[in-house]
């Protein structure tokens, strides 16, 4: 019988610093996760945490991590051609289907850019497969901004709206909540239209309130509950909320189950 906690080992490829507390390790890996799934990744000695998977591409894939522990930062003193262990990919992830032929808005707030990052890419190269997309992305400061780079080129493509909680001298975008950005879209009819919330829990839970008062059916506003998870196979109950298993049932749920788990 397969031991369902096994890992294996993945050689870095490649370190990328996003911000001062956040990095991008791309590893030698055969796992082939969709947007939105997520794989454990561990040191020995040190710990285990899930990771959502930010980018993939052929015989690898990308983590982006936010030095935040002990298990993180002791990654963070890894480099190109060090190893770490990795396990997955779980869960459940964004509902492509769903989404074609929709006005699709994604709202992302700070890290929760990364779990998205992969279906943005999707319909970054396939934009005839919507009938529209917005992208509002917000973050602390314009030092906290993740994938720079991305951004521009999503908005080469796509509507790109990028707003920081406070600004700094040269900052020329948005300063605000993400929240105030929702009323200002120019939305198709409601039942036309697909929604994706992903950041901290009340930024998701007041994100979503501001997109239901737009008129968005329920059933079509998705959210990732990936922070409450821990061992990814729905055994050590740290992710359990009522009867829902976030890493079996999860981490994307659709709005109608999400709206009760909401902290």
């Amino acid at each position: 019988m397969a031991n369902p906690y096994q890992s294996e080992a993945a050689r870095i490829l490649a370190v990328r610093r996003e911000t001062a507390v956040d990095r991008t390790f791309r590893i030698a890996c055969a796992l082939r996760p969709a947007p939105g799934q997520f794989v454990e990744v561990s040191l020995p000695g040190v710990g285990e945490a899930p990771i959502s998977v930010s980018g993939l591409g052929d015989g690898w894939l990308e983590l982006t991590l936010r030095k935040v522990g002990c298990l993180t930062g002791a990654l963070f003193q890894l480099g190109v051609g060090d190893q770490l262990q990795v396990r997955g990919p779980y869960g459940h992830g964004w509902p492509l289907a769903a989404f074609a032929g929709k006005h699709l808005v994604v709202a992302a707030g700070g890290t929760g850019l990364a779990p998205v990052r992969m279906l943005i890419d999707r319909f970054a190269a396939e934009p005839a497969a919507l009938a529209g997309f917005e992208l509002l992305a917000g973050f602390k400061t314009p030092a906290d901004l993740l994938f720079q780079e991305d951004l521009a080129r999503w908005g080469r493509r796509l509507r790109v709206q990028a707003t920081v909680d406070k600004g700094a001298p040269g900052w020329t975008g948005r300063v605000g909540l993400i929240t105030a950005l929702v009323p200002e879209l120019a939305l198709p009819a409601p039942a036309e239209a697909a929604v994706v919330v992903v950041g901290p829990p009340l930024m998701m839970k007041f994100t979503a309130v501001e997109f239901l008062r737009r008129g968005i059916p329920e059933e079509n506003l998705w959210l990732s509950f990936e922070r409450r998870m821990q061992c990814g196979l729905g055994k050590c109950g740290h992710c359990k909320i009522d009867a829902t298993y976030v890493c079996l049932d999860g981490p994307v749920l659709n709005y109608t189950q999400a709206k009760r788990l909401l902290d």
